[in-house]
């Protein structure tokens, strides 16, 4: 059990880790020192690699993540919280779906196109959803410690 709580909690930290870093650091960085099309080629090339990143531990965190339910003999015998968790952790994972698929394939297509005003746009759509997961993250780790500390034990 120790190791699947091991490896949940590392991509858990690869995932809410990397979106606190760009958004927090890297894209103040990035609007302080580049002109808008070095920034797009630059967040297009950053999100490639991130988002490779994000599939691998979005695996890893819902299977681990399943089957440590399974060992505690399913849903009706873990804590509400975990309950919690599970329900915030997948609509990340919806979030994110919509990011890669709806947002950033056709950002790279008007990157790789030059059209830099489509592009500017679907980035500060992103910035808003990628907004909204590293809260929905940040609540999500914070749920679990307090769980995990009986701190929501009645």
């Amino acid at each position: 059990m120790i190791l699947f709580k091991l490896i949940h909690l590392l991509a858990v930290l690869i995932w809410v880790g990397g979106m606190f870093f760009a958004y927090m650091v890297l894209r103040p960085a990035a609007v302080d020192v580049l002109q808008p099309p070095e920034r797009l080629r630059l967040w297009g090339n950053a999100f490639r690699r991130f988002f490779n990143w994000v599939w691998g531990a979005i695996g890893i965190i819902l299977v681990s993540g399943f089957y440590m339910i399974y060992l505690f003999g399913g849903m009706a015998h873990v804590q509400m919280y975990v309950h919690v968790m599970m329900l915030l952790g997948l609509v990340m994972v919806v979030v994110y779906c919509y990011v890669f698929f709806a947002c950033y394939v056709p950002f790279t297509l008007h990157v790789a196109k030059e059209h830099w005003k489509e592009a500017g746009a679907i980035l500060g759509k992103i910035r808003k959803l990628v907004a909204l997961n590293l809260t929905l993250g940040l609540i999500t780790a914070s749920i679990a410690v307090i769980g995990v500390a009986g701190g929501f034990a009645r």
